[in-house]
Formats: structure tokens, C-alpha cells, sequence
């Protein structure tokens, strides 16, 4: 009989961890799903300049732009990149030399400056578009390529390039770009 007992005991010890660990998962799960990432959201002190940046390009949706902002940095200004992209809209030095600008004018071109850098990733993705506009294929797509490896292998291939990365780039910001809160900036 002390066997039993023991034996139960276990079972009901047992069984009591396994519902404590059940309820854990279910309210982390819970949790994870109500909880947005920073990324999968639009700060509040930037979305009057997405909206204002991507109106200096007629062609680029501010749904993109932010989405874009978004993959690139997770809307962190101070943000360096393992390849020494910088600043919010993770430009490298030699493009930051070519298309930033300062958009706040403040006196000073900074690429860690969000009201620089937004107004100058926009004025960089006309760039984009006006250098494959002749690349057949859906625009958007072309230009965000270009951002990603280069308008030259974008009209080397025609368009999107067959590299993973790109590709996955390409659509990871389109997706993100159709959902919300992203898509009603196009509203």
C-alpha cells in the first residue's frame, strides 16, 4: 500500500506540473500573439515623415517605405549593420554621400538623424525607379531589388535578380507593406 501511494503521489505531482507548464505556453502564446514587434509597427513620431517622405516620389507608396524602414532597421536610428550599413534607413557611407540630404535643415546631412535619413532613403528610391524604369516587370519591385543589390544586376537580369536574398527582400517588404498598420498610410 506504501508503494501505491507513493506511486500516486508522483502522478498527482506529475500531472500538476504538466497543467502549470500547459497554462504557461498557452498564456505566452497568448501573449506573443496580442504583443506586436517595434518592427511590425509604425512609431508615432514617424509616421507624419513616412507620410511626407514618400510624398518627394510619386512613385513609391508610403506603405513601402515604411515596411522598408521597418525591415532595414526595425525603426532604430542609431542602427549599424554588420556591413556598415547605418542609421535608420541603413545607408552605406557611399550612398549616404550620394543621396543624403539635409532634409531637416538643420545645417547637417546626418544618416543617424531619422528626419534626415527618411526624407533622403525616399529621394534615393526615385533614384531607384528613374534607373530601372526601363527594366520590364513591376516597378516597385525593381526599385526595392536596386536598393537591395543594385540597380545594375536589376538590369543585368531584367528585373528582380535570382538571388535569394533579394528575392526574399523583395517580398518580405511587399508583405509587410499589405498588412497593417502599413497599408492604410496609402489610404
Amino acid at each position: 500500500m506504501n508503494a501505491m501511494n507513493r506511486s500516486l503521489r508522483w502522478l498527482l505531482v506529475l500531472g500538476a506540473l504538466l497543467l502549470i507548464a500547459g497554462v504557461a505556453v498557452l498564456g505566452m502564446r497568448m501573449a506573443v500573439q496580442t504583443v506586436a514587434r517595434p518592427s511590425d509597427s509604425i512609431p508615432k513620431e514617424y509616421k507624419a515623415l513616412i507620410l511626407t517622405s514618400a510624398k518627394l516620389c510619386p512613385q513609391l507608396p508610403a506603405s513601402i517605405l515604411a515596411a522598408q524602414i521597418a525591415t532595414e532597421s526595425s525603426w532604430d536610428p542609431k542602427a549599424v549593420s554588420g556591413a556598415g550599413a547605418e542609421g535608420i534607413a541603413q545607408f552605406i557611407p557611399q550612398t549616404w554621400k550620394d543621396y543624403g540630404y539635409d532634409a531637416n535643415g538643420d545645417g547637417t546631412a546626418d544618416v543617424f538623424d531619422p528626419a534626415d535619413a527618411i526624407p533622403s532613403a525616399a529621394k534615393f528610391m526615385c533614384g531607384l525607379f528613374d534607373e530601372t524604369k526601363k527594366v520590364p516587370g513591376d516597378a516597385i519591385n525593381n526599385a526595392l531589388a536596386a536598393y537591395n543589390a543594385g540597380p545594375n544586376q536589376v538590369r543585368k537580369y531584367g528585373g528582380v535578380p535570382p538571388f535569394p536574398e533579394t528575392q526574399k527582400y523583395v517580398e518580405r517588404i511587399r508583405a509587410r507593406a499589405a498588412t497593417e498598420p502599413f497599408a492604410s498610410l496609402d489610404n
